[in-house]
C-alpha cells in the first residue's frame, strides 16, 4: 500500500553538500531527496525545510494529521527544543527521528535528544542514507 511520508528538516540541513563535508558529505539534500523518489516511486515523499523552531512545530502539526508517518532531522533543536518534543506528542503520524552524524561520537551535549522518547525510533550515524533506513521503516511498519 502507497504511504505518504512527511520529512522535516530543521535549522542549517538547508547548507548540506556546503557545510562541513567532512562530517555531512558534499551531496545536497536536494539531490539526495531525488534519488530517494525515484528509488520509492509508488510513495509519496514530501520535503520541507526551517531554520525557525515555531515553523517546524506548525510543520508537525499541519502534516501530523495527514501524513502516514514523518521522518525529523530538528538539527540542534534535537537538544533544545520541549516544544518539538511536545509537537512530536500531540500528532498521530508515527515519527522517526534521523541525524546524518552519529550524534554519540560528537560533543557530549549532542548525546541528549528531547525527541527520541515521542519517537517511534531514532537511527543515526549513517550519512543520508539514515533517512533511507527511517523511510523503509516507516513503509514497512
Amino acid at each position: 500500500m502507497a504511504k505518504r511520508i512527511v520529512i522535516i528538516n530543521g535549522p542549517n540541513l538547508n547548507l548540506l553538500g556546503k557545510r562541513e563535508p567532512e562530517i555531512y558529505g558534499h551531496q545536497t539534500f536536494d539531490d539526495f531527496a531525488m534519488m530517494l523518489k525515484k528509488e520509492f516511486p509508488e510513495h509519496t515523499i514530501e520535503i520541507f525545510q526551517s531554520n525557525v523552531e515555531g515553523e517546524i512545530i506548525n510543520l508537525l502539526h499541519n502534516q501530523g494529521f495527514k501524513a502516514d508517518g514523518i521522518i525529523i532531522n530538528a538539527g540542534g533543536y534535537t537538544h533544545t527544543s520541549v516544544a518539538i518534543a511536545d509537537a512530536i506528542v500531540a500528532i498521530p503520524s508515527p515519527v522517526v527521528e534521523v541525524h546524518i552524524s552519529n550524534i554519540h561520537s560528537r560533543e557530549p551535549y549532542r548525546h541528549n535528544s528531547l525527541l527520541a522518547a515521542n519517537c517511534k525510533g531514532v537511527i543515526a550515524g549513517f550519512g543520508l542514507n539514515s533517512y533511507r533506513l527511517a523511510l523503509i521503516a516507516l513503509i514497512n511498519s
